[in-house]
């Protein structure tokens, strides 16, 4: 007999294409099959994408015919109203905001919220019987929340080949804008080169899709500078990304939330460097992770050099074992069962209370 009560839930979207927080959505999704609970995932049927990956999943599907986010979440609210079966997963801000006030509702944000979306981020949450955020960085914009860190499958790396001219290659995964530090990254390998001309390789993964483009500018005239030791592959799988590279840096510079490329490379035994921004050291953890000041290059530039030449330990071994007891899918199948159990707890002693006072009465 599960220690929970709840036998079903509901989960709405963010998005109908599929970004981060619809790839832990799709987990949650996975998680709760796991353990036995009926999922429902509602999404726009326009684009497409999520509700395609939960059909060809297993899961029930159901697609809301929409032409904006707004007609989303009126949409979304008028069938939650209606038709909603056991608790509703709000997986981000706009399911939360859409259906504020409704009884019965995970509320799960996977941002920061600022400006406005710190004013709709406390009105989502009325109403919400659990607030989940992906890091204790998180609580300083989401204070009350509970922390229940992202996941990953696991990336199965085959043997590193080495490149034919020996150079160290130094991967980035991810939206090429300068909120990513992706500037500076190219900065710190320009460094590089003019200290050990023909040593190092840079390696980009990704597109600067939603990037403005003074700010994509930015970024292509930081690149430009490093172009002759620069292979731009493309959107890529990770998997296939981390078999070519030595080393991936995650340099953002803004606050991030998580860090799921970070993970990834933690599971696919890829050593891992980090800035200091955010929930970033909190992921790859104080006492093993590779940590440089967020903006810079030089103290990116000689963390490198270093673990290039082996001076610098990477902890590959202790950084897959991290992912392995946080970040694995039996890690977060566990999480999920918690905050279940938690909601049947509160359920219980709610009811408990109601019962005394009647009796009471």
């Amino acid at each position: 007999m599960p220690s929970h009560a709840i036998d079903h839930i509901t989960i709405a979207t963010n998005n109908g294409a599929i970004g981060g927080g619809e790839v832990m959505l799709l987990h949650i999704a996975e998680a709760l099959r796991e353990l036995s609970i009926g999922v429902t995932v509602v999404a726009p049927a326009h684009p497409s994408a999520l509700a395609d990956a939960s059909h060809d999943a297993g899961f029930d599907t159901v697609r809301l015919h929409v032409k904006s986010r707004w007609s989303w979440m009126w949409q979304l609210r008028r069938w939650d109203a209606r038709h909603r079966k056991g608790v509703l997963w709000c997986n981000g801000l706009v399911p939360a905001t859409a259906t504020w006030g409704h009884s019965d509702r995970i509320v799960h944000l996977h941002q920061h919220p600022d400006g406005l979306h710190r004013v709709l981020s406390a009105l989502s949450r009325i109403g919400a019987r659990e607030t989940l955020v992906p890091s204790a960085h998180m609580l300083t914009s989401v204070p009350g929340a509970r922390v229940m860190p992202n996941w990953t499958q696991r990336m199965r790396r085959r043997q590193r080949v080495a490149a034919a001219d020996a150079r160290f290659s130094v991967g980035f995964l991810g939206r090429l804008g300068p909120d990513k530090g992706v500037h500076v990254l190219a900065e710190a390998m320009a460094l590089l080169e003019r200290e050990q001309p023909g040593s190092f390789r840079l390696v980009l993964a990704g597109e600067p899709v939603f990037v403005a483009k003074p700010k994509s500018a930015q970024v292509e005239s930081a690149l430009a500078e490093v172009e002759t030791l620069t292979d731009r592959v493309g959107w890529v799988a990770p998997a296939d990304f981390f078999d070519t590279i030595d080393l991936l840096v995650v340099p953002s510079l803004i606050p991030e939330s998580f860090g799921l490329v970070a993970a990834e490379a933690m599971s696919a035994h890829v050593p891992v460097v980090v800035s200091d921004a955010g929930a970033l050291p909190e992921v790859v953890g104080a006492d093993a992770g590779l940590v440089t000041p967020r903006g810079d290059a030089q103290a990116l530039a000689a963390l490198i050099a270093r673990i290039s030449s082996g001076e610098e330990d990477t902890n590959v071994e202790a950084q897959h074992a991290r992912w392995t007891e946080h970040y694995s899918p039996a890690a977060g199948t566990g999480r999920v069962r918690e905050v279940l159990t938690n909601l049947a707890a509160a359920e219980r002693a709610s009811q408990k209370k109601g019962s005394k006072e009647n009796a009471v009465s």
